[in-house]
């Protein structure tokens, strides 16, 4: 089994301290979001292949690694855009997430860590020269300590759409309509600077990218695990999104609980709501949203990995 912490919130930025509790109890509650079932996961370290962490800020999980690496192998995919103040409202300084990036790489090693420049959003004041020159300002300061680098295009849904109407009013801050070839002709610059680097370009959800130089990319890569940790995990692909090359994972995380504030995030429908969430959060609960705790103390058999219970029912 691979744990994903998590594609629907940032875990090591805002819930280390709650998972750390799910791993010391070896258990934790997730829930479909789709059909509403809530499910007991084991994180007994026999139970767990990988944990895959994504996050745009590590600070709060950094002095913890050296108890998770005893129990656990780790893989970090870290986000860094270069977006903060523009796009991105709460995200940690670039600065120091490259200074968290490299105390990683250095603590596990550069194949460990995988960088995200992700997503690639073009506006009136975030256009091609902008990700250029920001992806080269990154890039000269991760070389040695990473060799992949997943890279998209924005997909902008309504829910985030909204956002972005908000945005073009207070800020005059414009969504641009580029074609594909606009897209590719960046995307094939970038990979120019990732070589100089040695850092490979892969391609996330945009399947139009690949190429000679970038690669498809599986951002939960069972393949790549195996061969990074020498074990045999049995996983088929199990895609999220159109033109996704993930493998099964158990994601852990809840959608509208992050804070970053990112005006493209597809995670939140609401950033008001996911503040609301995160203020709500107690990290003593086995599920993430406090509010679901008394369907727990519910439970018939904790113990019981296969038990489904409605989500509504846990309120």
């Amino acid at each position: 089994m691979i744990i994903s912490a998590s594609r629907r919130t940032d875990i090591p930025a805002f819930y280390a301290e709650w998972f750390m509790n799910r791993v010391r109890d070896e258990k934790v509650i997730i829930y479909n979001p789709y059909n509403k079932l809530g499910q007991e996961i084991s994180l007994n370290p026999e139970d767990v292949d990988v944990i895959v962490f994504w996050s745009k800020n590590y600070g709060p999980l950094l002095n913890k690694l050296d108890e998770l690496k005893d129990k656990y192998r780790l893989y970090f995919l870290f986000t860094i855009t270069g977006l903060k103040g523009i796009l991105e409202e709460n995200v940690i300084d670039p600065n120091i997430a490259i200074g968290q990036f490299i105390n990683i790489s250095s603590k596990f090693s550069p194949e460990h860590i995988q960088w995200r420049f992700d997503p690639i959003v073009l506006t009136n004041v975030t256009e091609a020269d902008f990700y250029i020159n920001k992806f080269t300002e990154i890039a000269k300061r991760l070389y040695g300590y990473t060799h992949r680098c997943y890279i998209s295009f924005a997909n902008i849904y309504t829910k985030v759409l909204r956002n972005f109407e908000y945005l073009e009013k207070v800020r005059n801050i414009k969504l641009l309509d580029k074609n594909i070839i606009y897209k590719k002709e960046v995307a094939e610059k970038l990979a120019d600077i990732g070589e100089k680097y040695d850092i490979k370009l892969y391609s996330c959800c945009n399947d139009f990218l690949i190429s000679d130089r970038i690669s498809k990319a599986s951002c939960i890569d069972a393949e790549y695990l195996n061969r990074l940790f020498n074990i045999n995990i049995k996983s088929s692909k199990s895609p999220t999104r159109k033109q996704c090359g993930c493998y099964k994972s158990v994601d852990i995380g809840v959608y509208n609980t992050c804070p970053n504030g990112c005006y493209y995030c597809y995670a939140n429908y609401n950033r008001e709501f996911a503040m609301k969430n995160y203020n709500q959060h107690n990290p003593e609960s086995m599920f993430l949203l406090n509010k679901d705790i008394e369907l727990i103390k519910r439970l018939p058999d904790r113990k019981c990995e296969s038990k489904q219970i409605s989500i509504f029912d846990m309120i």
